[in-house]
């Protein structure tokens, strides 16, 4: 079956700011941090991390809410988060955590072993190692700020300076969002290539994905209550956490290999339904008859709604030609069916939880706002 969804909208988010006339600069491309109350298209450049303001961009105000600059090149750190009330940005590097209010000064530092393996020093700045061979493919953390903007929940490698253990670790701290006071950690006995984190509406609730390479992807949920950190393990290491439903009950994940992706009840972690792209999926049109590999899901993925997940499988379908996208209902793990977007879309859906989501289009930084209906 193949739905036809409504373009609700398109706009562009510039893919270069220059600070200085004449200068340009690279940039990643747009990706959505979203919680209940706001959601922000956020494009890292070499020398800032600018967030535009959903709403404002469908009102036709492509200005950026806030900018903050950059401490380190975009591929020098790991993935940085803007607080919901736009306030404050976090940096997640090699080296430290790097606070940035809305004036652009640094409001707190947090610095912490070297994430570039094998070193494991302290580092004053980023300079330090800037020219290093041995510090150019570093593992990395990443840090998210939570619903309400009170606290910053980050992945980091341990010990930080004034721990008296120097055993190299890896932790999750909570910290306080004003001045970065440590306020919980717990380890994660994990050992990351990279890290995501994955919000909740509640404030006080987390989920974390690592990824490990081939050795696997460990699902991490975190509770902060005020005064600790509690941190669940969820699954086997072989599930990617990539989003919560938008009432917080659901979780959904894709799995390691990507065969599978599950829609998992948060209360327990316990999968609900699991949806297996290799017998739920039709080979793509322009596939040889007997095709060498089977179709298998991205791990970008997400909640449209309570009821709607939209799927990719772009990167199978990418040797044949243009990615596909799939409605998924919640209630029973059913594919709906395949979307059939009237104009050229590109890149993996960006579920918004409001029943729309993103896409790109042609140009990546041209932005497509769909409807199932």
């Amino acid at each position: 079956m193949h739905i036809t969804p409504r373009l609700v909208a398109s706009f562009r988010v510039p893919a270069n700011a220059p600070r200085v006339p004449g200068v340009a600069h690279t940039a990643d491309t747009p990706a959505v941090q979203r919680w209940p109350h706001r959601r922000l298209v956020v494009i890292r450049r070499d020398d800032e991390l600018a967030a535009y303001d959903l709403d404002r961009l469908l009102a036709g105000d492509d200005a950026p809410a806030a900018r903050f600059p950059a401490p380190w090149p975009r591929r020098a750190g790991g993935i940085d988060a803007v607080s919901p009330t736009l306030d404050l940005a976090v940096f997640s590097g090699q080296h430290a955590l790097h606070a940035v209010d809305a004036a652009g000064a640094l409001r707190w530092q947090v610095r912490h072993a070297c994430w570039g393996a094998p070193c494991s020093s302290f580092h004053d700045s980023y300079q330090e190692y800037a020219d290093s061979k041995e510090h150019r493919h570093p593992d990395r953390g990443s840090c998210w700020i939570s619903a309400d903007g009170s606290t910053v929940w980050a992945h980091v490698r341990t010990p930080l300076p004034a721990d008296v253990e120097t055993k190299p670790d890896e932790e999750w701290l909570v910290l306080d969002a004003v001045d970065g006071r440590v306020l919980g950690r717990a380890a994660t006995d994990t050992a990351a290539a990279g890290s995501h984190h994955v919000p909740h509406p509640d404030p006080g609730q987390m989920g974390l994905s690592v990824g490990e390479g081939q050795d696997g992807v460990p699902l991490r949920w975190g509770r902060w209550d005020g005064a600790r950190l509690t941190v669940t393990r969820i699954g086997d290491d072989d599930r990617c956490l990539v989003d919560v439903s938008p009432g917080g009950t659901r979780f959904l994940t894709v799995a390691h290999q990507q065969g599978e992706l599950a829609i998992h009840r948060l209360v327990d972690g316990a999968v609900a339904h699991e949806v297996a792209a290799h017998n739920r999926l039709p080979p793509h049109p322009q596939a040889p008859p007997e095709p060498e590999d089977e179709p298998f899901w991205d791990y970008r993925c997400g909640f449209v709604d309570e009821g709607t997940v939209i799927a990719s499988t772009g990167e199978s379908d990418e040797e044949y030609g243009h990615p596909r996208h799939w409605l998924i209902d919640t209630a029973r793990g059913e594919v709906l069916g395949q979307v059939e977007y009237p104009v050229p879309a590109s890149e993996a859906p960006m579920a918004l939880g409001d029943s729309t989501w993103l896409t790109c289009g042609a140009d990546p930084f041209q932005l497509l706002l769909w409807s199932p209906r």
